[in-house]
């Protein structure tokens, strides 16, 4: 008994001392550590990482049968589904041994749903008469629940390099919800339906286990990291399990990397994109990542998001870029992951910003901790451009616009999408005249409008789009002005609006003097040619007045002028439209030498078009400002001269009886290979000119009263292709009568509308 109480007062002695001492020992100590490297903790062995796991099964009965007093029968329409999903965090067991915990995150839904259709013949007059009487039932049952367990995770790795994952999933507590309803019709007795519906009731929802084949392999190269899929296929049931697991790995990971983007119109209806789909430049997509901590302590974070070009061809070597200059902290508990995410702006990034498409987009999540990085994650994902909506012109139609799908596929690649109006006409169709010189009735620009935002809708709901480009040409970008300023709708809660751009070719933004003589000419031959009153200069200057809204749309305008004279004007124009029309008050704007119907050439597509829309990140992606400069109301024309006096249709102006001037209007027709001479009336002018319509197999030859040519418009020439042809005489006149020679180098029939003007002398 002395001896036990001497050695525990010798203990205590000890514990004593020890407890003066132990500061000093722990400065000490820490001297030490600070002159030399602490040894890095051993590694236990542990797999760590994440597993998923999924259970997915459907079953249908649908069947119709008699009723025994044959006179009827039932039908009856079941349905159950079944979706368990398993997400389970695998971490470091905590006695460290080199086994792993796993901790799951389950979901389990399980619906069952009944209809019964009965339908039985009876009489209710003792057989004289019979009808149908009805009834239907339904019962809907639901279980369903989600919970965070406990799960076994197990890695067996053989001595060849063969290795299974298994997982096994326990109980967690759900509830068991349901309805049921009956209606009935053409009872004798009417009968009530009821409906009613059964309280949750708590109950329990099974585990699920799996492991995979076994046939999956480590690679030599890298031990220490595992990472695959295995697929269950039984009796109408699939279960998938998916894994990516280490070992020795950083206790604080980055596990999963996805992206997100609304689906179009439902703004915030996110939804993941998948790979071989990608997003649309100008969608906003949000980017999310998974951050694991497979340590025993909580632990804290920063995610950067960045682009990098490693992989890249022609840019590798550049450095990685953040796509934004946010960092997203995060705190992990123990055992826990969490999802983290930014929005991410995807504006410019279909192409490089030299114009070069890129074709997809390398986006990596960083992970650091205390400021060092210790893990990364990147993935694809491609950015499709903005679709393009292709708006034709007068006497045209989607057809115009064939070959483009071609010229937007070797440009960027065939997830750049052509939209032609009217190439599914159940989309969206325009009338804008219909065949070249057709009298039948047309769409009001009005209308058109209509059906060109019809159809941008239509793009947006196939593409996923929230941002669309439009290229007009001619008639179609007064079509276009129209729908942005009367329909298109508000910007969208980006803040951008719903055409980034409007690129107009050779568009008569105030009219043509062209139309303005022919359809002169059309009333006086009793014709009402819709489409090309809607091109007269007063209607133009009308349309002008009202639609000036723009609404942060971009607007460009390439110009026609290869020619220096047209219809009562000496002005550069593409023999359809003045120069002056085109560009009107667009600044940003561009010449070419090219005739009217050839501005939706692949040339100016290369050189005017592609440069305006393949806009990289660094380029401007906002909306246009307003600038009064580009605005207004009417502008006053800019032709060299006017006819004199001036005509308008019989529409706008009364003339008194007897005050209308005679002007010169003829129709002809051509038959296959006819030539026909039309005596022409010149009266004393500072200049003189004729005007016609015709197909490009029309050639025409104007002689003086000498008969010395005076002038042509062949055939096959590039003239010919324009609707309006002219033979423009710059030199002073005396009356006399001049012949007009016209010849039909077809096959067919042909009609030539033609009609005189002149400048008066001064």
């Amino acid at each position: 008994m002395r001896l036990r109480r001497s050695k525990l007062t010798g203990l205590l002695t000890i514990l004593f001392l020890v407890s003066l001492v132990a500061p000093e020992l722990a400065v000490i100590g820490q001297r030490v550590a600070a002159n030399k490297t602490a040894a890095a903790p051993k590694c236990s062995g542990a797999w760590t990482g994440t597993v998923t796991y999924t259970r997915s099964q459907s079953q249908t009965d649908n069947k119709k049968i008699d009723r025994v007093s044959g006179r009827g029968y039932d039908t009856r329409n079941w349905e159950m589904k079944y979706e368990y999903n398993a997400r389970v965090a695998v971490v470091e067991s905590p006695e460290r041994n080199g086994t792993s915990r796993g901790i799951a995150t389950i979901t389990s839904k399980l619906s069952s749903d009944e209809t019964v259709d009965a339908v039985e013949s009876n009489s209710c007059d003792r057989g004289k008469t019979f009808k149908e009487m009805r009834g239907t039932s339904k019962s809907e049952s639901k279980v369903s629940g989600s919970e965070q367990a406990d799960a076994n995770v197990n890695v067996g790795v053989n001595t060849d390099g063969t290795y299974t994952v298994s997982v096994g999933l326990p109980q967690i507590k759900g509830e068991t919800t349901g309805k049921q309803s009956s209606t009935f019709s053409g009872q004798c007795t009417p009968k009530e339906g009821k409906s009613f519906s059964m309280p949750a009731t708590q109950t329990t929802i099974d585990g699920n286990s799996l492991t995979s084949s076994g046939e999956h392999r480590i690679d030599p190269s890298d031990p220490n990291r595992i990472s695959g899929s295995f697929v269950n296929n039984w009796q109408g049931v699939t279960e998938t399990i998916q894994w990516s697991l280490q070992k020795c790995g950083a206790p604080l990971r980055i596990t999963d990397l996805k992206f997100e983007d609304m689906k179009f119109p439902d703004w915030n209806a996110w939804r993941e994109i998948t790979e071989q789909v990608g997003t649309v430049d100008g969608n906003l997509v949000k980017v999310k990542a998974k951050v694991l901590n497979a340590s025993g302590e909580t632990k804290y974070a920063d995610v950067r998001f960045k682009e990098t070009y490693k992989g890249d061809k022609w840019d590798g070597a550049k450095p990685d870029a953040p796509l934004n200059d946010n960092v997203v902290s995060v705190r992990v508990e123990p055992g826990e992951e969490k999802e983290v995410e930014m929005i991410w702006d995807s504006s410019g990034y279909a192409w490089f910003d030299d114009g070069r498409p890129r074709l997809v987009q390398r986006i990596k999540a960083e992970l650091e901790e205390n400021s060092k990085k210790i893990d990364e994650m990147t993935k694809n994902l491609k950015v499709a451009p903005k679709p393009l909506i292709l708006v034709h012109g007068l006497w045209s139609n989607a057809a115009a616009w064939s070959s483009w799908q071609n010229i937007l596929t070797t440009s960027h690649s065939y997830d750049w999408k052509a939209f032609a109006v009217g190439e599914k006409a159940e989309k969206g169709i325009m009338n804008t005249g219909g065949s070249f010189l057709s009298t039948d009735p047309t769409n009001s620009i009005f209308e058109n409008s209509q059906q060109v935002g019809k159809y941008i809708r239509y793009a947006q709901e196939d593409r996923n789009a929230w941002h669309v480009d439009v290229v007009s040409h001619s008639m179609g970008g007064l079509i276009t002005r129209h729908y942005i300023h009367q329909f298109m709708p508000p910007n969208s809660q980006d803040g951008r609006p719903q055409i980034a751009h409007l690129v107009m070719l050779g568009t008569p933004n105030m009219g043509s003097p062209c139309a303005d003589v022919m359809n002169t000419a059309f009333d006086a031959l009793g014709k009402n040619v819709e489409a090309v009153r809607q091109l007269r200069q007063d209607v133009a200057e009308e349309f002008n007045r009202v639609n000036v809204n723009r609404k942060g749309v971009k607007f460009s305008v390439l110009a026609g002028d290869p020619i220096p004279t047209m219809c009562k004007s000496v002005v550069w124009n593409d023999g359809v439209v003045p120069l002056p029309s085109a560009i009107w008050k667009i600044k940003d704007n561009a010449k070419a030498k090219k005739l009217h119907t050839d501005l939706t050439d692949t040339e100016s597509f290369s050189s005017f078009v592609k440069p305006r829309l393949a806009i990289g990140p660094k380029g401007n992606h906002n909306p246009e400002a307003p600038d009064s400069s580009q605005y207004g109301t009417a502008v006053k024309r800019h032709f060299a001269s006017d006819i004199a006096p001036r005509i308008y249709g019989a529409r706008e102006v009364t003339f008194e009886p007897g005050a209308l001037p005679q002007i010169f209007a003829k129709e002809v027709k051509l038959q296959p290979k006819q030539t026909v001479e039309i005596a022409i009336p010149v009266e004393a002018a500072s200049n003189f000119g004729i005007t016609f319509m015709a197909s490009n197999t029309v050639s025409a030859s104007l002689f003086d009263q000498a008969g010395a040519i005076i002038g042509k418009n062949l055939s096959g020439s590039p003239e010919s292709t324009q609707w309006f042809r002219s033979i423009f005489v710059d030199k002073p006149t005396t009356a006399s009568t001049w012949k007009l020679r016209v010849e039909n180098t077809s096959e067919r029939e042909a009609t030539v509308v033609l009609t005189t003007w002149a400048t008066t002398l001064h």
